[in-house]
């Protein structure tokens, strides 16, 4: 019988399988809520160093497949990218409730409301996972206090095993930079409260990505809590959100999206390094 969640190849499969075949430093540097690997793969060498991450949102796991095509086009120096930050949540979105343990199903659809997963973006916990990273924690305009599909903080920062383990291997190679990609909207977020020495120099790293994406730079006023806002408040360093596919699309963004995004974002790493490496 037809289901509007048939899926040949999962994101989750595919991703595995590129790790598993990729020639290059390579590490799992982590699991995640439902013990599924996180994966993080290495090119080039040297300084500077970023950290790219994908698909933190469970509904936007189209930026998973944006990873591989920034793989295959190298940066100055070098970039670790984690191409499936949530591979729990992708796999609700794109595959349903069966993606998920069947000691977890009977939660999962209590906090869902109904058997359709496919806008979900939290975690297998129903932890918005790009909420959770210590950075004026809680104060979101948008955030929540019980545990669903979206918003929900948790109960304290890092408390999910998928963002513990992201700070603490941002935290072992400690990036020059970090850029994450979303989808929707077509914007990039850069600021977040930085003294004006580093506003300096974020914005202008900023219009570098701005200038190779056709994007404009926008601030995300009423947001905190994610890993572009713990990266710049924290670690000092300049980070960027950048919302890949057109707003006029739907979540969560299919196939069909992807030559437009590879389009529009696809040297942007090469370029927003090579702009680091002339600070």
């Amino acid at each position: 019988m037809y289901s509007a969640y048939t899926v040949y190849v999962d994101i989750y499969q595919e991703i595995t399988t590129f790790y598993q075949n990729a020639a290059t430093e390579k590490t799992v540097f982590g699991k995640t809520y439902f013990h599924r690997n996180l994966y993080a793969l290495k090119i080039g060498e040297g300084k500077p160093v970023g950290l790219a991450q994908y698909a933190i949102h469970g509904r936007e796991w189209i930026t998973a497949k944006l990873a591989l095509h920034h793989f295959s086009v190298g940066v100055y120096g070098s970039l670790w990218l984690v191409p499936l930050l949530n591979p729990d949540g992708a796999l609700l979105s794109q595959c349903g409730l069966q993606s998920a343990p069947k000691s977890a199903r009977k939660r999962l659809l209590r906090m869902n409301g109904n058997e359709d997963f496919s806008l979900w973006k939290a975690n297998g916990r129903g932890v918005d996972l790009n909420v959770n990273f210590d950075a004026r924690f809680g104060q979101g305009v948008k955030n929540v206090r019980v545990a669903g599909a979206e918003n929900y903080v948790g109960k304290r920062p890092f408390s999910e095993p998928e963002t513990s383990a992201l700070k603490n291997f941002t935290l072992k190679i400690r990036p020059d930079y970090t850029v994450s990609y979303h989808t929707k909207g077509e914007e990039i977020y850069w600021y977040f409260y930085q003294s004006p020495m580093q506003r300096e120099r974020d914005f202008y790293l900023a219009q570098t990505l701005a200038n190779s994406t056709g994007y404009p730079l926008k601030e995300a006023k009423g947001s905190v809590g994610g890993y572009k806002d713990w990266c710049i408040e924290s670690l000092q360093i300049p980070a960027f959100t950048v919302e890949t596919g057109a707003d006029t699309l739907t979540h969560p963004l299919q196939e069909n999206a992807l030559t437009d995004i590879i389009q529009k974002n696809g040297d942007s790493l090469k370029r927003l390094s090579k702009a680091y490496g002339l600070l």
